[in-house]
């Protein structure tokens, strides 16, 4: 039997070069290329640019001579900063008050994620995500105010409850230990809804089959969240601590300055203040410079080393 001439041939297409494949690649992620760029822009305007100011630190800047003609004078910044007394306390705050939050802080956005991803009523898990987000959009000033205005010993609500109930008011903004509990619980209050928004994408990719197998075997919820839900967001978990502990010199100064007064100075003189106290407001630049170059260092050491921690574990960010 003779073949069908008139029978469609299977028409292998050529493959094409590799240098056009990889062109048409990138004329169709174009538009993301453009999305990237406001983005690329702020990094380099903003964090990279300005690293080439470190060099102050090394010099004694005056605004006459400028970044590159002040005279150099090498570690003698160093030097007088780590002779001062003060300088040993500063640090020792920033690391407490941010070890604090961390501690307090960390397990709170992973707890509201489950909870909010077990909730079964659509309508009740929006209005409290909607409630519990809406703190993260409020200044440090607005919230600092609601806190002084709550907590005020001469005219605090809670203390004119305490004087009413018979009494005496007491100082939760100059009490020290009160004043660190109020510092860690606003921090927390603030930022845990928003935070909680990265965990909520994480659980949204364990698979459904799991838990339903876990359900078979008679897992109740409890051991469910224990062995499905935190090993499912486990990696989420490591890598935001891993950039938490990148952050624990890096102290927010609004939330510190807000709530800052003389009678709780002790605790509340942090690296972010006292560079804007001796930086700014004294013109020492060079100096706290200095203190922010050691910031840094410190910060990278700790990401790097809490990053080849967790590498043993298989999470590692880099």
């Amino acid at each position: 039997m003779q073949p069908n001439s008139e029978a469609p041939s299977l028409a292998i297409p050529k493959t094409q070069p590799r240098g056009r494949q990889s062109l048409l690649r990138a004329k169709q992620s174009l538009p993301l290329f453009l999305m990237l760029l406001p983005g690329i822009a702020f990094y380099i305007m903003f964090k990279y640019m300005p690293m080439g100011g470190l060099i102050i630190a090394f010099k004694d800047y005056n605004f006459t001579d400028g970044i590159l003609k002040s005279p150099w004078v090498g570690m003698t910044n160093f030097e007088t900063l780590f002779k001062q007394a003060q300088t040993l306390e500063i640090i020792r705050n920033t690391f407490v008050l941010s070890g604090l939050t961390i501690i307090c802080g960390f397990p709170v956005p992973i707890a509201l994620a489950i909870m909010m991803n077990e909730a079964r009523r659509l309508w009740f898990r929006r209005i409290v995500q909607t409630i519990l987000y809406m703190p993260h959009f409020f200044s440090w000033v607005i919230v600092g105010g609601l806190i002084i205005s709550i907590l005020s010993i001469e005219s605090g609500t809670i203390n004119n409850w305490i004087k009413l109930a018979g009494g005496e008011p007491f100082p939760f903004l100059y009490n020290i230990k009160s004043w660190i509990g109020v510092f860690i619980a606003s921090g927390v209050w603030k930022e845990m809804g928003f935070n909680a928004i990265i965990y909520l994408a994480a659980l949204t990719s364990i698979d459904p089959h799991l838990y339903e197998s876990a359900n078979i075997d008679g897992a109740n919820k409890w051991q469910q969240i224990r062995h499905v839900t935190l090993p499912g967001i486990s990696t989420t978990i490591v890598l935001l601590l891993i950039l938490q502990l990148g952050k624990v010199m890096e102290i927010g100064f609004d939330h510190v300055f807000v709530l800052q007064n003389s009678l709780n100075a002790s605790v509340s003189e942090v690296i972010s203040t006292y560079m804007y106290r001796v930086g700014l407001q004294g013109g020492q630049f060079s100096l706290t410079t200095a203190m922010g170059f050691f910031e840094s260092i410190v910060g990278f050491i700790l990401v790097v080393s809490a990053n080849s921690l967790a590498r043993r574990f298989g999470h590692g960010l880099f």
